[in-house]
Order: structure tokens, then sequence, then C-alpha cells
């Protein structure tokens, strides 16, 4: 976040993302990607329960759960010198790892059902209905992708279903 003035343009207050999630939780979506420099700066966040918006002198208390999510493995990611140990240690308080979608794929039906009952409620149409054919496609599949993957099939499979059946033709 910044304050009015902090920098041409800024024309007002905005309140930041770590701000925003005061009293909640903050998820952090792929925490192995982010740059030393920015991993410095979080760490401080961490350590001190507070941040100063930018063009402030007033840090401001912040009170928020971390959630951290990546596909890396940030144990060899700090070994190899490119996520902070002292950071490392600051948000593994619990680890839960999630097995690749092709290592559990008896969790597809209910996601296809999830998913397909998503995209129904964003864009306000009847979903086809996914025939057998294709839901044993979907279980055969190495998914490299993961479930991001999946739901973007899924998506296209409604755009290309002729009628109200989404058939094995409509994945390819």
């Amino acid at each position: 976040g910044h304050v009015k003035g902090a920098y041409t343009g800024a024309d007002r207050d905005r309140e930041g993302l770590v701000i925003a999630a005061r009293g909640g939780t903050l998820f952090l979506d792929e925490i192995g990607e982010m740059p030393l420099s920015m991993q410095a700066k979080l760490l401080r966040v961490l350590q001190e329960r507070e941040v100063v918006p930018l063009g402030s002198t007033e840090p401001v208390p912040v009170d928020v759960r971390v959630l951290c999510a990546t596909n890396r493995n940030l144990g060899e990611e700090v070994e190899a010198g490119h996520f902070r140990q002292d950071l490392f240690y600051r948000i593994a308080v619990m680890e839960l790892e999630i097995p690749p979608l092709r290592e559990r794929v008896e969790d597809i039906p209910e996601l296809v059902e999830v998913i397909l009952g998503r995209h129904g409620g964003q864009t306000g149409i009847e979903v086809p209905k996914l025939l057998s054919p294709a839901l044993q496609a979907l279980l055969r599949y190495h998914w490299p992708g993961n479930v991001r993957q999946l739901e973007n099939v899924l998506a296209r499979a409604c755009i290309m279903a002729k009628g109200k059946e989404i058939t094995p033709r409509d994945l390819e």
C-alpha cells in the first residue's frame, strides 16, 4: 500500500494486501518464486508484525495468519541459496504436501463436479453433462498441469460441446 503523495499519481491512500488481510489469512501463492529482496521484506513483516506503507513513516500493526503455496522444494531452494533460510523456518510451521493430480486420480470425479458447477455459476449457462467415456479419458490422462489444467480442459469442453453432453472428442 501507499499514502497519498508517495509518488506521482498516488492521489489517495491505498491499503496494501497485508493490511487488508488484518485479522484474517494472507495467502501467498508460489512463494518459492519470490525474489530474495522481497523475501527480506516479508520476513521483516512477519517478525515485526507491522508494515510501513510507501511514503509513510508510521508503522501499521498487522495480525495475519500466513498461508503459503509452492511447487518447489523450499528446503532444496534454501540449500541452493534461492530462498532465505530464516524465512523458510518462519513459514514452515506446518507443512502439507498435496500430491500431483496424476497421483490421486480418485479425486478427479469430485473435482470435475466442483469445477463444472463453478463454471456454470460463473457463466450463467447450463453446463453440459460429462459422459462416462469422457470421464474415463480424464482418469487416464497424466495431468502435468495438475488441477489448473483440468479446469482449463473442462472450460474448453463446455465451449466445444455440441448439445448438453461432453464427449471425449470435446476434451481433445
